[in-house]
């Protein structure tokens, strides 16, 4: 039997897969990037803004959950908008209504009280419900973009803006407050999100669709196990039972696992978001100044983190490794490393300190896979519902983790037994990922939760699409 082997030089003479995928992925890191820098728009302006309208630490305490609230409670609602809708049509009405959202938290200046307090109180929660489908929906579009080999780092990419965000607008959204006044962020912001929102809409479209996309890039990532027809393909045969597939995920022992997984490793993002400037102040006695600027070391290496996990992973796919080796190495090796702030009690030097935390954050980047393993695991039809599960798992951790904290810290009077709280998480995802989740694959759901769309409606998607 005559076999024919591949060459080096017949790999050569293939056309280079093109870097449509690469342009797609930029358009989620810079919309990612602007997420978590409207996130931040009312912790820049925060003490400026309690001066202005007389709130005390109780109310602002209060204002500063609301996102977290309504970004976990509206996951799977967003979730299912993405199933339901595609990602392109509901991402861009989340940009623009949190965008919209944040533009109108400028106009509570005009208000006074109790009432300034309700109505910035509303528009936080309005601003979480609003992002809610845009992680969802990074995963979904990557899962339909990426090959699996490439999956890694364009997640690791998407989700390592949380901490380019923190880098780069921190600082211009202090020199906006500080010229010309708390209310002049939220304008900015809320102004440049609108834009990218249409943005948006005029660049992103699924893999069938993309006029740009070449042949040699499309049957590149086809072949390599993108979901080209997840957003925009020409048939959608079938929907799922919205509350029967919720149920089949949560039993699924393999996603659960990574429910928790997440949970545990956003409990560290959390606590570099919340706490980690106050411990800075209030344990190792740095000024204000200072402590912002050290808070900002650890955003700079768990970027760089995230990068390197991402690439580490799709490498190991590459050498020849199982999925499950390949994600789950990453993020072993990255908790333990993010293990290493316990030691934080046991040393007096900044200098160590900061050097401690800047690793433990490094190791939480590198071990940041979650998206990534999302996007492998997902069943086709379910993709959007499966992310926003997998998100209000995370994000529950923005709730819990500063109530943990206050209470250890009023209870202790120091930040001792906290640090030992959240490198335990780090230890409980590093158990969850290597005695529950087990082997590391797609989802396939059973006949019974999925149902034909009526004819006239898929014909309706076919026209759409075409």
């Amino acid at each position: 039997m005559d076999t024919k082997v591949e060459t080096k030089q017949d790999k050569a003479k293939k056309p280079s897969p093109g870097r449509t995928r690469w342009m797609i992925l930029a358009m989620l890191f810079t919309i990612t990037t602007l997420n978590y820098a409207d996130r931040a728009t009312i912790s820049i302006a925060g003490p400026e803004l309690k001066k202005a309208l007389s709130i005390d630490s109780v109310q602002m305490g209060f204002v500063f959950s609301a996102f977290a609230w309504s970004y976990v409670i509206a996951q799977l609602p967003g979730g299912w908008l993405l199933d339901r809708f595609g990602s392109k049509v509901t991402y861009f009405f989340s940009i623009f209504l949190w965008s919209i959202f944040t533009m109108f938290q400028g106009t509570v200046g005009f208000l006074t009280g109790g009432a300034a307090v309700i109505t910035l109180f509303a528009l936080r929660l309005l601003v979480g419900a609003a992002e809610a489908p845009s992680f969802p929906g990074n995963s979904r579009i990557t899962s339909a973009w990426f090959p699996t080999e490439e999956r890694g780092l364009a997640a690791a990419l998407f989700n390592a803006a949380q901490y380019f965000a923190t880098v780069l607008f921190a600082p211009i959204m202090g020199w906006i407050v500080h010229s010309y006044g708390w209310q002049s962020v939220f304008y900015v912001m809320g102004t440049l999100g609108v834009v990218l929102s249409f943005v948006w809409l005029k660049t992103m479209y699924g893999p069938r669709n993309h006029p740009s996309l070449s042949k040699a890039e499309f049957e590149y990532i086809e072949e390599g196990g993108a979901l080209v027809d997840l957003d925009g393909g020409k048939v959608v045969a079938k929907k799922v039972r919205t509350l029967a597939c919720l149920g089949e995920l949560l039993s699924n022992r393999m996603l659960l696992g990574v429910y928790i997984g997440q949970y545990c490793i956003t409990t560290l993002t959390y606590f570099f978001l919340t706490w980690f400037p106050v411990y800075l102040v209030q344990e190792r006695h740095m000024t204000i100044l200072k402590a912002g600027f050290v808070a900002s070391l650890p955003a700079v290496a768990g970027f760089l983190g995230g990068v390197l996990g991402g690439f580490i992973s799709d490498r190991l796919i590459k050498a020849g490794f199982s999925l499950s080796v390949a994600r789950k190495t990453p993020i072993v090796i990255g908790m333990l490393m993010s293990m290493s702030m316990i030691a934080c009690n046991y040393v007096e030097a900044d200098a160590v300190i900061v050097g401690i935390m800047s690793l433990a954050f490094f190791g939480k980047g590198v071990g940041a896979l979650g998206w990534a393993v999302v996007s492998d695991t997902s069943p086709k039809e379910a993709g959007g519902l499966s992310g926003s599960l997998f998100n209000t798992f995370g994000n529950t951790a923005g709730i819990t983790t500063p109530i943990i904290i206050g209470y250890i810290v009023q209870g202790t009077g120091s930040f001792s037994g906290a640090l030992v709280f959240v490198g335990a998480n780090a230890m409980l995802a590093i158990l969850s990922y290597l005695l529950i989740v087990g082997e590391i694959k797609r989802v396939t759901l059973k006949k019974s939760l999925l149902e034909e769309v009526p004819a006239a409606g898929k014909a309706a998607v076919e026209g759409a699409s075409s």
